[in-house]
């Protein structure tokens, strides 16, 4: 994989160059000698592009911008475990050790922005927020380990996609109407369940009226968000 600097806008292989993020204006231009390095650099990541697999070197940590990006492992049988969807805030990839123990690809179209490792002391006293952001994600990272653990160990499958899609409302909407980033093989990948299994189930809520789905689509709804909340308890 290439090397990612700061002043260096390479990318991986199939991905765009890097763009300028939104909401950011440009900021007023300064005298050289005050000029102020980029500390991440933006990525955009076009469906299925590879940002690191597993052994890598750990060089970097990201945050989404846009998009999501899921991070697995594949088994010795081939099959796959994806561990995490990371969304649109979510910080992912650092590691304790030298090396990356997932592999990380865009679900869809997606937009990053890499950070050194090195630099990340050096970044939380330059930028607090920036500091605090890590740290909150780290710690929701480890709370939905955990939970991902029960769900593959305890519970079966209704409440395996009941807690998935509370998670899902929870993460991109406040209202439970909300668009699937990622396809049904995917979940089925995350929940440890078959794709069949999968579309079973939310056909058993939809014909239930405990969510809506929309045809030909990756929108649901959350009808009876009560009925989901007592599956997942």
């Amino acid at each position: 994989m290439q090397t990612i600097t700061a002043t260096n806008t390479s990318r991986l292989p199939g991905a765009a160059t890097s763009i300028v993020m939104r909401g950011l204006a440009a900021p007023p231009r300064r005298p050289e000698a005050e000029t102020v390095r980029p500390v991440g650099v933006p990525r955009v990541l076009a469906k299925g592009d590879e940002l690191f697999a597993e052994g890598d070197p750990a060089d970097f940590f990201y945050r989404v911008v846009d998009g999501a990006v899921r991070t697995y492992k594949l088994l010795s049988d081939g099959r796959r475990q994806i561990d995490a969807f990371h969304l649109a805030g979510d910080i992912f990839g650092l590691e304790t050790g030298r090396t990356h123990r997932f592999s990380a690809d865009a679900v869809g179209d997606a937009t990053v922005v890499a950070f050194r490792r090195c630099r990340l002391d050096a970044l939380s006293d330059s930028d607090a927020a920036l500091g605090r952001q890590v740290v909150s994600s780290m710690m929701r990272s480890l709370e939905r380990a955990q939970d991902h653990m029960l769900l593959l160990g305890r519970k079966t499958a209704q409440e395996k996609v009941a807690s998935f899609l509370l998670d899902m409302a929870e993460r991109m909407s406040g209202d439970g109407h909300f668009e699937l980033p990622m396809q049904r093989s995917d979940i089925a990948d995350h929940l440890g369940l078959t794709i069949e299994t999968v579309s079973r189930t939310l056909t058993q809520f939809a014909r239930e009226g405990v969510i809506e789905l929309a045809a030909a689509s990756r929108s649901v709804v959350l009808r009876n968000k009560a009925a989901l909340q007592r599956l997942n308890a």
